[in-house]
């Protein structure tokens, strides 16, 4: 167990921080093994975001997906959180390495397996929408009556109509192939304070106008390693701030998250799709290296790119 641990984490931390493309044939018979556990268990799940688009577009994996998505609805279908917990025990007791996170809006298991992930996304029901990562508010109706479909050579469930969710995650042109850059489209969709709770609207409001040495911060730093001044932070769908004349930037983060973050300053603009922030956090951003197209179609978009300061 130590060994899977040990492995596991190092497997699923490189698949953060360096995601590579799947092997398309290891990747299906991971997808069909994890079916497996979770109809055992009777945990009615869906493929989701990037697995769904190219399982519906393309009936195959998109050849550059470096991870499987799969989606469940917590309060639909009967999955509870007693089942997802019971979901995570039977991966660990099948090998695989488990890496669950908790928020206000979902619980996410991620489970890695000889190196292939798959995070298996369970949504909380918060008015009549679930919210898809990094915030992309999505109607409840299109999960109450799930479609099947053949995919890889089993039955798989898909939201339904998928068309309409996937046109509601990728955009109207969801259909024609993007690769790596499709981020940039996905986060226009999403305002600011759109994923934040009543809650933390206010305190949202406190942290930043009345005690705003409780907020995070983040240090944006030039290819000189100098501080910039007036760059443009957006904290996807929490808000929106700028960096003094020390390059500092206030940022107010609800909990414990991954976060999408757009840099923007003079010519230089940058999205950083999976950040992992903590409330009170800070943090310092240097700009990534150049790369070409092609590098960028195979790579996608840097994450995890912030450093602790």
């Amino acid at each position: 167990m130590k060994n899977i641990d040990e492995e596991g984490a190092a497997a699923y931390e490189k698949s953060v921080s360096e995601p590579k493309p799947m092997d398309p044939i290891a990747a299906a018979e991971r997808l069909i093994d994890i079916k497996r556990i979770l109809d055992q268990l009777g945990a009615v799940f869906f493929i989701a975001s990037g697995t769904c688009l190219g399982a519906i577009r393309d009936g195959q994996f998109i050849e550059w997906d470096d991870e499987m998505d799969m989606g469940s609805v917590i309060g639909l279908n009967g999955l509870d959180e007693k089942t997802i917990d019971r979901g995570i025990a039977a991966f660990e007791d099948n090998g695989y390495y488990v890496h669950v996170d908790r928020s206000s809006r979902h619980i996410g298991v991620h489970v890695v397996k000889e190196s292939i992930r798959a995070d298996w996304t369970c949504h909380r029901i918060i008015g009549d929408s679930v919210f898809q990562y990094p915030g992309v508010r999505t109607s409840l109706e299109l999960f109450t009556q799930l479609k099947e479909i053949d995919f890889i050579g089993e039955k798989f469930l898909v939201p339904n109509p998928p068309e309409k969710y996937l046109e509601t995650k990728y955009g109207s042109n969801w259909a024609t192939p993007k690769g790596p850059g499709f981020e940039e489209e996905v986060v226009g969709k999403i305002s600011d304070g759109d994923i934040l709770t009543p809650r933390q609207r206010l305190g949202k409001f406190i942290t930043l106008r009345l005690a705003p040495w409780r907020a995070g911060r983040l240090t944006v730093l030039d290819e000189n390693n100098s501080p910039v001044a007036g760059a443009e932070i957006t904290l996807i769908g929490v808000g929106r701030s700028k960096t003094n004349s020390k390059g500092h930037a206030r940022l107010y983060i609800p909990e414990k998250y991954d976060y999408a973050i757009n840099v923007k300053y003079d010519d230089h603009e940058e999205l950083l799709y999976t950040e992992e922030l903590m409330p009170g956090g800070t943090y310092v951003y240097r700009p990534g290296p150049d790369v070409s197209p092609e590098e960028h179609y195979k790579a996608g978009v840097r994450a995890m790119a912030l450093s602790r300061e």
